[in-house]
């Protein structure tokens, strides 16, 4: 298929576009400087403005636009976040329904439900509550000119991606090496995982199933506790990881983002993709993790 890739710079499209071509598929990549190679095209989401032809022959356009929610959150993050979100969503829903594409597939987070507890949460579950949770919705509601006009929209609902250097694992790191990195607060709240290698595998699995559309949670099928987190990254690098952080340290180092992004329990699973019969390569974390790190 000629799919069209927006985000392709980011940790996720770095991994995707190779994974593509390697199956066959020929891919362009939006870019917001001025294109340098021949399979960049120019486009400006705030603007709407697309470079002419950007859609000609295309059978799919997937949109990985986003900037990191890590960090402490000031409002003018809050409203970056948010911008680079749900404007490229927008125009490209817009984009994709005037030109008569199949299929727009688009990245989203498993933030959508909020703090779930112990309860797991597939697809058919409801919104939850929060900053991330409400952002996620406005972005899934983005793209609803392409799914108005009839074309398939699949909303890739990812939870936190194991890569050796970045997110979560690049913070963990070092910590775990000074022999801290244990446990944040009681440990009991869940992390809906995935490795970087069956995110992009499982994003093509989509491109590639047109019968699948709607929410797809992409996270491996076993969640874990923050606290057995914690302990599986110790192991793989070979340093305990005991020394707990509590609650109050969390909330103090990371503000209004703590909750949501250390501290609320994710138990999500991959129902729909279970369901249609996708094989994931790592569905242990201590696997996962040997190979990464």
């Amino acid at each position: 298929m000629l799919t069209l890739v927006a985000g392709s710079s980011g940790l996720i499209g770095r991994a995707l576009v190779p994974e593509l071509r390697a199956a066959g598929h020929d891919v362009r990549r939006l870019v917001r400087r001025e294109p340098a190679a021949d399979d960049e095209i120019g486009w400006d989401p705030p603007s709407g403005s697309i470079a002419s032809g950007a859609f000609d022959g295309v059978d799919a356009v997937i949109n990985l636009c986003g900037a990191p929610v890590q960090g402490k959150w000031t409002a003018e993050q809050k409203q970056r976040m948010r911008d680079s979100r749900i404007e490229p969503a927008r125009t490209l829903a817009e984009a994709v329904a005037e030109h008569g594409v199949p299929t727009l597939i688009n990245a989203s987070s498993v933030s959508f439900y909020g703090n779930v507890g112990d309860t797991a949460a597939d697809e058919s579950s409801g919104p939850g509550g929060g900053f991330l949770a409400q952002m996620v919705i406005d972005w899934e509601t983005a793209t609803k000119a392409a799914q108005d006009a009839g074309g398939r929209v699949a909303l890739l609902r990812t939870g936190l991606v194991l890569t050796p250097d970045t997110g979560l694992i690049g913070v963990l790191r070092p910590m775990v090496r000074l022999g801290l990195g244990g446990r944040f607060g009681d440990g009991r709240q869940y992390i809906a995982w995935i490795s970087v290698d069956d995110e992009v595998a499982a994003m093509r699995f989509v491109l590639e199933h047109p019968d699948l559309s709607g929410p797809i949670n992409l996270c491996a099928p076993e969640p874990v506790t923050n606290a057995a987190f914690t302990r599986t990254v110790g192991r793989a690098l070979g340093r305990p990881a005991f020394l707990p952080m509590p609650k109050a340290v969390v909330r103090f180092a990371l503000g209004e983002a703590a909750d949501e992004l250390a501290l609320n329990s994710l138990r999500v699973v991959p129902q729909v993709l279970n369901d249609a019969g996708f094989t994931f390569r790592h569905t242990e974390l201590d696997h996962a993790l040997a190979d990464i790190l």
